[in-house]
């Protein structure tokens, strides 16, 4: 089995074209009725192409749930740094992190569910490669937090234990989006569990940063330039 996914397919755009398509096909169908007993020509039949079609960008069905996958676990990598861009006050920073990765997961609610009922039926090598993007994408949370306790925002804390804290709260978000996602808004529901784990670990400097913070999304969302925007603190 490839690490990697080969298509036969060289044009860069027709591939990422098909392959989406194939893909939102598959995670229906995965999500619905299980990924082991899904067919090829089930994908196809819903993705409205041939099953040989399929095949010329996927080797078989595991490579399809691979991509999918790895695409869940991209999109942090992607959305995460677009949401810091200009930005450099640190606690503005760490929740713009927070709030790109939940929005990650609202938007791939099946693909998130997938990477928890299905890792195990990749091959050992594409799990732990998996392993290794998911390190990856919460080291830029983890840097987030360092930057706050470097500015005095957060107390010294355990850095992977509440960055972690903080991915498993994120994932709650599909893995009960029966309950929640019918009462909260996904910024509103990111907003109140951070007040919650950050309770004990944000510092008074913290708590008026963080309302400034707040302050500023709310002005945003409303659409109140009145309200002050944060001040926004030089990195060295």
């Amino acid at each position: 089995m490839a690490l990697q996914v080969v298509s036969k397919v060289e044009v860069p755009e027709l591939v990422e074209k098909r392959q989406h398509q194939i893909l939102k096909a598959a995670i229906e169908l995965y999500g619905k009725q299980g990924y082991h007993v899904t067919t090829i020509r089930e994908v196809a039949q819903r993705a409205k192409v041939s099953v040989g079609l399929i095949y010329q960008y996927v080797a078989d069905k595991e490579d399809v749930l691979f991509l999918a996958l790895v695409e869940v676990l991209d999109s942090y990598l992607r959305e995460i740094p677009r949401a810091l861009d200009g930005l450099t006050d640190p606690m503005e920073r760490f929740s713009a992190a927070v709030h790109a990765y939940g929005r990650v997961i609202d938007e791939r609610i099946a693909a998130t569910l997938l990477v928890y009922r299905e890792t195990k039926s990749l091959s050992r090598p594409r799990r732990e490669l998996l392993k290794a993007k998911e390190i990856e994408s919460n080291q830029l949370i983890s840097d987030c937090i360092e930057e706050c306790i470097r500015a005095g925002l957060f107390d010294e804390v355990d850095v992977e234990m509440l960055t972690y804290m903080i991915v498993m709260f994120c994932h709650a978000w599909a893995l009960k989006s029966w309950r929640f996602r019918g009462r909260l808004a996904i910024a509103q529901y990111v907003d109140r569990g951070l007040k919650l784990m950050l309770e004990s670990v944000v510092t008074p400097r913290g708590r008026r940063s963080r309302a400034a913070v707040d302050a500023r999304r709310l002005a945003v969302t409303e659409g109140n330039p009145s309200l002050p925007a944060p001040r926004r603190r030089r990195r060295a």
